[in-house]
């Protein structure tokens, strides 16, 4: 497959609907200066409203609109994006991606359903909506249109004067990552960095593509699929470093980047920079390293909202 003509094409699909994200430079101690996008800054605080736009532009939509299974952000951002282009909305979540996410989902004028358990509880109900009414369903990362969508980002970054070496995204189910390695085609080394509680790549790169794992931890609401998606197993086989951080480095993460860069984050968002501050992933010396900070939703809301 031809994953950069399909993530150009995104991206003059996208034009448009979704923001250019800002850079900053991070001093990381015992790393040097670090390459960063502040993806977070994206529509709804993440990153997902890319695949969301690209996903709904590519095809007919029918009357019963579109549905999705979230364990939060994909939700808001195909609310964002349906809302946008005057869509219905229904998006099934699990309890545990928490009220704030819920209520961010909500104000886009979507129905969200609450459903107990996890995203994989979310898809299986959001799977069955689709089959009753008829709707469009998006899938957050294992669909070719959200890779794609996923994948302007980095399309995006390198347009912006990316320069560096090697860059460090965190992974969920793998929408993210698989865009970047499709667009980068090998032109860069690429980090799949995941916590230590939410290992599914990790797991799937040493076991198979059927592995599936328990997920918990402080960033479940967002990297909490319990196996990859197909299409990132694919594109990540071989291609890239698999790392894991602990609770404490991204919490830590989170912190450096709010006193260094005053940006509030939420745990998934800060966890490629996890690897870097723990030690889990060390450059080589001169090696020129970069990081994708995805999301900004942090809870509760700070604002209680």
């Amino acid at each position: 497959m031809d994953w950069q003509a399909r993530i150009e094409a995104a991206g003059q699909r996208v034009a448009g609907h979704v923001r250019q994200t800002p850079l900053a430079v991070l001093e990381v101690p015992e790393v040097g200066p670090v390459e960063v996008k502040l993806e977070q800054m994206q529509h709804t605080g993440s990153f997902k409203a890319r695949g969301a736009f690209n996903a709904l532009l590519s095809g007919s939509v029918p009357e019963a609109g579109v549905v999705a299974a979230s364990g939060g952000n994909h939700g808001a951002a195909v609310a964002f994006a349906a809302a946008r282009l005057g869509l219905a909305a229904t998006i099934y979540v699990p309890e545990l991606a928490g009220p704030a996410k819920i209520a961010l989902i909500r104000a886009q004028g979507a129905e969200c359903v609450v459903v107990p358990g996890d995203y994989a509880v979310a898809a299986e109900q959001a799977q069955g909506h689709a089959a009753r009414s008829g709707a469009m369903q998006v899938h957050a990362y294992d669909a070719e249109a959200t890779v794609a969508g996923q994948g302007t980002l980095m399309r995006e970054w390198e347009a912006q004067g990316l320069s560096a070496d090697t860059v460090l995204i965190a992974v969920g189910g793998g929408g993210l990552i698989a865009g970047a390695l499709g667009w980068l085609g090998g032109r860069r080394r690429v980090v799949a960095v995941e916590p230590e509680l939410a290992p599914t790549l990790n797991r799937a790169l040493a076991e198979g593509p059927e592995a599936q794992v328990s997920v918990g931890g402080i960033a479940a609401n967002a990297l909490g699929a319990r196996q990859i998606g197909g299409i990132c197993y694919e594109l990540a086989r071989g291609n890239v470093t698999s790392v894991l951080v602990d609770e404490a480095a991204i919490v830590a993460a989170q912190r450096m980047l709010w006193t260094s860069l005053r940006q509030l984050v939420e745990p998934a968002g800060a966890v490629a920079l996890a690897a870097l501050i723990s030690g889990r992933y060390v450059p080589a010396r001169g090696e020129r390293v970069a990081i994708l900070v995805c999301g900004a939703n942090i809870a509760p809301d700070p604002f209680g909202g």
